[in-house]
């Protein structure tokens, strides 16, 4: 297995593996390019996404600038919006539902590392994937960490760290972010 699919996979793997890195050389590249064309219409920019990203749905939009680890771990529905400053370091699959919300400066992160100190000097990584649903709305400034479910229709407030998984319909917020009750 080579370590590209032990990545995608959510095994431990060298991050300084040759592929590896001319993958990011490629996603830096394009990033380059992305953020470049901020003047270009949404479908010159969408026609950019599907360069890079795994799915790209109908009538959604990135507004640059955006940053990536990879972009072919990416999976936007359709009507997806992302504002500014987004980050997703997608070494795992992020799967984004249709007209999903997500504000600006949110941080997607699947890569993850051990927690045993003498592992992590190693330089060995792992992911765990997310899975956003459809129509949730994600507030400017969230970071959604390795593993987490949100789903659909689900509000996560400005600023929250999610730590967890969030049920479908629910509002979390805070840091960590914490369900909130249907009677506040």
């Amino acid at each position: 297995m080579s370590e590209r699919q032990k990545m995608i996979s959510g095994l431990p793997y060298d991050p300084g593996d040759s592929e590896l890195q001319a993958d990011q050389t490629a996603a830096r590249q394009w990033m380059a390019r992305y953020n470049a064309a901020m003047a270009a219409s949404p479908a010159e920019r969408r026609d950019l996404l599907r360069q890079r990203m795994g799915e790209v749905g109908e009538g959604a939009i990135i507004r640059p600038p955006f940053h990536c680890d990879y972009g072919y771990n990416i999976r936007l529905g359709r009507g997806v919006f992302m504002n500014f400053n987004c980050v997703v370091l997608d070494v795992c699959e992020v799967e984004v539902g249709d007209q999903t919300q997500i504000g600006p400066g949110v941080q997607i992160l699947t890569a993850d590392h051990p927690r045993d100190p003498v592992q992590r000097a190693e330089g060995i990584e792992f992911g765990r994937p997310i899975t956003i649903g459809r129509n949730v709305w994600i507030g400017g400034g969230a970071i959604i960490l390795p593993g987490v479910t949100i789903g659909d229709d689900a509000i996560i407030g400005a600023g929250s760290v999610v730590t967890g998984d969030v049920p479908a319909g629910a509002s979390a917020m805070g840091n960590p972010a914490r369900l909130k009750s249907a009677s506040t």
